[in-house]
Parts: structure tokens; C-alpha cells; sequence
């Protein structure tokens, strides 16, 4: 099994099996660890203003369970499962749910509670050093006046958010959670674009080398981009399911209808992103195609010449064939004249050259060359 196999099993599985056996609802850290320590960060802001600070305290987070206003609790970092289980603690959070945010294997998804709505997204961003995609989990605790989210490690795709709720701008500090969790998931599917445009630039690059100059490595680039492209999808597709469930709200009221027109424009943008991860594992698929044409031209161009070469050969060879015999012309009842004359070495060689022209000619005439 390559590296490469062995890293797309470690990201999908983790360290899953030790889960086997264990009662549901028990909480074990499953996935790769992507940070050395666990942040907690607390920004809790109204129309009036914000106030943003760092915690180590898991306990303190139970003040901002009833607090005015809307409280954003991000926890970096799932490998201490203590402190997982101690935020979770202050919201009164589902076992299934904390077992759940401890898995970073979880398929991207909506579960729906009574007093809060839990979502999973995974964000997909390309690492270029490494040519392939590098997943990251985010579990997305929607409550009344509160929203929690835990990652893996700490992602930049949310700056701008915290950045539009520092500054007052737009009307994010006007809204509720809900819109807090709105604007996240934009943000998620936002960085799907970018993870999108530098997989396009890299599918055109192959594209022209495998057109120009097909190599054994444009293969394993081809066989490496449609799994990375599995990847995206599994990541990408559940969204619509998660936004078509947040659009219909029948079952919770944590959801206001004012942010419908939001969560709708959000659900176009991913639409958008599953028709080109479509199109790119299309166009993926075909590069295979197009390498094992261009391999299969560069074949028949050699035989061609090859063939062409042996081809005019063949009578020069006769040639040489009949006049090598060595044949005594005194001593043989057939006496071949030409082995007597003066100029009847370069004649034959004159021959030779004029059935190799004539059948060059010709070739070319047939459209053969």
C-alpha cells in the first residue's frame, strides 16, 4: 500500500477502532491531534458592542449559558476530551452530541434537540506543499442566546466573521445566533471556492502536460486528484441536505424566518460548488483517457516509423541479397552480367537509392507520413 493510500485511510478512519466495544454516548477522541494545546474563546457582543477574551477555565463558559445577547464559545484543539466534556457540561449538551464532537469522522450533518440544533461541516482547503487536501472538522452548537463551536485546530477561514463582529460592521451584531451560524457556514462554503480554484489550476496544468508530454507521474497525479475529488464531494453534498433542513425549520424555533433569504442565497452558492466538484471529477475521469490516448499516439507514431523504415528495407535487402552470392561468372551456366561490369557497383547502389526514394514518394502521396 503507497503513503499516499495509507493517508487518505488514516484521515477517513483515525484511530476509530478503539471506539469498538464502548457504550454510545462515551466521548473518545477519534482522528489525528492537530494541535499541542486546547484555546477556549469567548466573544460575546449586542448592537451595543462586544468583548472578546481567552480561557483556560472550561467552567467559566456555563456564565454565558443564560447571558444577554449573543455568546460565540470557540474551542480549538479535541484531543483533551475533559475539557470537551466540561463546556459541554455548561450548555447541558446530549452525550451523543459530546461523543459526536470527539469523532472527527463524522459525515457533515444536522441533529435537532430540543433546546439546541448541533451541526457538522468539514472545511477543505488545499495544501499546495503537499498537493492534496487537508479536512478539518467543525461542530456548530446552535442554542437560543449561545453558539459553540469546536474544531480541530485553529482555521482562518473565520477571521472575517470575527473581524465584521469586532467592528460593527454589517448587521451581524444585530441578529441572533442564528445568523451567527449563518454567516460560518458562508464562510465554510466560501473557502470551498478557493479550495476549488487552485484544484482547477492544477487539473489545467496536468491537462497540458498529459497533451504535450505524458509522463508515469501525470497517472499518479490523476489517480491522486479523483480521490481527493471523492473527498470534496463527501464533504461538499451534505451540505444541501443541512441547509434544506435549516430552510424548513419545522421543527425547532431557533431558527428565525428573517435569515431564510440568507440560508436561500447560501444554498445557490452551494449548489454552485457541487456543479463544478461535478465537473471536475469529469473532467479527472478524462484525463485518464486522454493519458492512455496520448501514450497509445506516441506508440503508433514508433511503430509507424519503425514499420516505414523496415518497410523500405525490405527490397533493399533483396538487392543486396541477390548481388551477395558470390556466384562465379566463369564457372556458372547463368552468368549474371552485372558482376562484370565497370560501373555495376555504383549502379546497384544507384538502384537501391531510387526504390527508397520511390517508396518515400509514395508514402507521402498515401498520406502515410
Amino acid at each position: 500500500m503507497s503513503a499516499y493510500n495509507s493517508g487518505i485511510i488514516a484521515r477517513v478512519l483515525g484511530n476509530a477502532p478503539l471506539k469498538a466495544g464502548l457504550p454510545p454516548g462515551t466521548p473518545i477522541h477519534v482522528g489525528e491531534r492537530k494541535t499541542e494545546r486546547v484555546n477556549i474563546t469567548v466573544l460575546h457582543y449586542d448592537r451595543h458592542g462586544c468583548r472578546e477574551e481567552t480561557t483556560e477555565k472550561a467552567e467559566q463558559c456555563r456564565f454565558y449559558h443564560d447571558r444577554e445577547g449573543v455568546s460565540w464559545i470557540n474551542v480549538d484543539g479535541l484531543h483533551h476530551v475533559d475539557i470537551i466534556e466540561k463546556v459541554s457540561a455548561c450548555f447541558k449538551l446530549h452525550p451523543l452530541t459530546v461523543e459526536d464532537i470527539c469523532n472527527t469522522t463524522q459525515r457533515p450533518k444536522l441533529d435537532i434537540f430540543d433546546d439546541y440544533l448541533f451541526l457538522v461541516a468539514r472545511t477543505q482547503t488545499y495544501d499546495q506543499a503537499r498537493g492534496a487536501l487537508a479536512s478539518d472538522q467543525i461542530s456548530i452548537i446552535l442554542g437560543k442566546n449561545f453558539l459553540l463551536t469546536f474544531q480541530e485546530s485553529p482555521t482562518p477561514i473565520f477571521a472575517g466573521v470575527r473581524h465584521r463582529i469586532n467592528s460593527g460592521k454589517g448587521k451581524i451584531r444585530t441578529m441572533g445566533p442564528d445568523y451567527l451560524a449563518y454567516a460560518l457556514l458562508d464562510a465554510v462554503v466560501d473557502s470551498y471556492f478557493q479550495t476549488l480554484e487552485n484544484l482547477g489550476e492544477e487539473i489545467e496544468t496536468l491537462e497540458e502536460e498529459v497533451l504535450s508530454a505524458p509522463r508515469r507521474e501525470n497517472a499518479e497525479k490523476i489517480h491522486r486528484l479523483k480521490r481527493e475529488m471523492i473527498l470534496l464531494r463527501k464533504s461538499v453534498w451534505p451540505m444541501r441536505e443541512i441547509l434544506n433542513s435549516l430552510l424548513r425549520h419545522d421543527e425547532t424555533e431557533l431558527i428565525d424566518p428573517a435569515i431564510n433569504i440568507y440560508l436561500k442565497d447560501l444554498y445557490d452558492h452551494t449548489i454552485q460548488v457541487i456543479d463544478t466538484v461535478e465537473t471536475y471529477r469529469d473532467i479527472t475521469a478524462g484525463l485518464l483517457d486522454i493519458y492512455l490516448g496520448s501514450l497509445s499516439n506516441r506508440m503508433n507514431e514508433a511503430i509507424k516509423v519503425l514499420t516505414m523504415f523496415a518497410t523500405i528495407f525490405i527490397p533493399l535487402t533483396f538487392i543486396a541479397g541477390v548481388y551477395g552470392m558470390n556466384f562465379d561468372p566463369e564457372a556458372s551456366p547463368w552468368n549474371m552480367p552485372e558482376l562484370g561490369w565497370t560501373f555495376g557497383y555504383p549502379l546497384v547502389l544507384a538502384l537501391m537509392l531510387a526504390v527508397a526514394g520511390g517508396m518515400l514518394y509514395y508514402f507521402k502521396r498515401k498520406g502515410w507520413l
